[in-house]
């Protein structure tokens, strides 16, 4: 895919699009220039990777690789699965792969898809419990394609022993599963630990891993390796145990953190969704996000992926490069093209940024309420996606003065040849009833009638999120002064 047209942001009724970025952290006069160069060199770090980075993620793609298929511990949410195309959730792949398989695939993508930025390996077991074949992997990644970054996530039972050979392959991102601070919460969560050669259950297993993980966090602080921490939020376990979870990671150098939903489906035959443990409604969620808001950086647009996804956050494309089709196919890696495509993405974010600033002067609503808004888009920070043809909604607050993603919500295609289309509409409506308007490039007369019936207005668009997004805001207002 390569950058949209930037006609749509300059055309001759817009005013010129050139605008100063603005340093990084909170924005304070006050800041040092040793703090602004700090924070500026840390965006740099993290501009290319849409997991840490909400606004990288509409622009750039990652990739995971399937090359650990072991574990070192057995959690409650989790049953790895192999050759499932259809499921989407961690521990599911179609396939595993070599070190030299998944670099190859990796070279073949990269020529494919030149936005792809990031080459994580997340399992579909734990890369640390697989070391050597993590290892290799990255390191034949490192050898033929420089400019893609590394990346892995953890329990974090074994992270301590291998941060410096992590450090040692520039690896700049980790991720860290850490769902409790208490080892008798974790004694819920976790079935067993396998360490030093010996299984541990209960709270004595729990206990060694969250020391584990505890100290793994640390050496990624010393190490100067960004850490993002993930949670799954369980009901009745540890929901209103994670401002805790938060406020320690925080306090110990964690640079994010991912308070994910517990997925407990029973056809996945996971231990929690064969004992029928819920998880979280989007309401609980994201309560439970914004208390841990605070100081900290919180990523709310994950996806839970699969340990083989490729492409964009949202999307999937693993089933265009099985192993079958990539090991045919010549990698077409080419580190000057994937630049120029890169500097075009960057051309267009500057577009998009001065796009949203303008959107935003002199927009002030008196008590500004909030509300959300669904918004179908195939990224790039647009609307500009048929509502038939969404998989998911991104979600966003607005209250006059601001636009901020919350979430998005997974739905089934509404356009599918006539068949359950009535019952998919209603799994819909129900998915974003809490949202008082769709944002769309079209929609058909039909479900625009049922969304006006069930109280969620539609906009046709083709223009930048936020400014679509405070447009309808407006006129939302004045129809409550009416």
């Amino acid at each position: 895919m390569t950058p949209p047209s930037t006609g749509l942001l300059t055309s001759s009724n817009q005013e010129p699009t050139t605008t100063q970025a603005k340093s990084g952290g909170c924005g304070c006069d006050s800041k040092s220039s040793a703090t602004v160069e700090m924070d500026e060199k840390l965006k740099e770090r993290i501009a290319k990777h849409p997991c840490y980075s909400e606004d990288a993620h509409h622009h750039y793609a990652r990739m995971h690789v399937a090359v650990a298929p072991a574990c070192n511990i057995q959690c409650n949410y989790c049953n790895r699965k192999y050759d499932c195309a259809n499921e989407s959730r961690p521990g599911v792949v179609s396939e595993l792969l070599t070190p030299e398989e998944a670099a190859h695939k990796v070279l073949v993508i990269a020529g494919k898809i030149p936005q792809m930025t990031v080459l994580g390996i997340a399992g579909p077991g734990d890369p640390l419990a697989n070391p050597e074949k993590t290892f290799r992997t990255f390191e034949l990644i490192a050898d033929k394609a420089p400019d893609i970054k590394l990346c892995l996530s953890t329990n974090g039972l074994m992270l301590t022993e291998y941060v410096d050979r992590i450090k040692q392959l520039n690896i700049d991102h980790v991720t860290i599963t850490l769902n409790t601070i208490d080892p008798e919460i974790g004694a819920q969560i976790y079935s067993w630990v396998h360490y030093k050669r010996k299984r541990y259950k209960g709270v004595e297993g729990a206990r060694i891993l969250l020391e584990k993980q505890m100290e793994g966090l640390q050496a990624l602080k010393e190490a100067d390796i960004l850490c993002k921490v993930n949670s799954v939020m369980i009901p009745g376990i540890n929901d209103q145990h994670l401002v805790e979870v938060n406020k320690f990671i925080r306090e110990n150098g964690a640079f994010l953190h991912n308070i994910m939903p517990l997925i407990s489906a029973p056809e996945h035959g996971t231990h929690f969704g064969l004992t029928g443990q819920r998880g979280p409604s989007t309401k609980e969620l994201k309560e439970v996000q914004d208390q841990c808001a605070g100081n900290m950086k919180m990523m709310r647009h994950c996806r839970q992926c699969r340990a083989d996804a490729v492409g964009l956050l949202g999307e999937d494309r693993s089933q265009e490069f099985t192993k079958d089709k990539f090991l045919e196919m010549a990698p077409e890696y080419n580190l000057e093209q994937r630049q120029e495509v890169h500097e075009g993405i960057e051309k267009f974010k500057q577009e998009i940024k001065a796009a949203k600033e303008k959107a935003l002067a002199g927009k002030k609503f008196a008590n500004n309420p909030k509300i959300l808004v669904a918004v179908a888009t195939k990224g790039s920070g647009l609307v500009n996606q048929h509502f038939g043809h969404a998989k998911e909604f991104q979600v966003y607050e607005v209250d006059g003065q601001e636009v901020r993603f919350i979430s998005h919500r997974k739905i089934d295609h509404y356009c599918q040849g006539g068949f359950g289309e009535e019952a998919t509409l209603d799994n819909i409506i129900k998915a974003i009833a809490d949202c008082k308007a769709v944002l769309v490039s079209k929609i058909g007369n039909c479900p625009k009638e049922e969304l006006h019936k069930a109280g969620i207005q539609t906009v046709e668009a083709y223009d930048v999120i936020e400014k679509v997004a405070l447009e309808y805001y407006e006129q939302y207002v004045e129809s409550l002064e009416k």
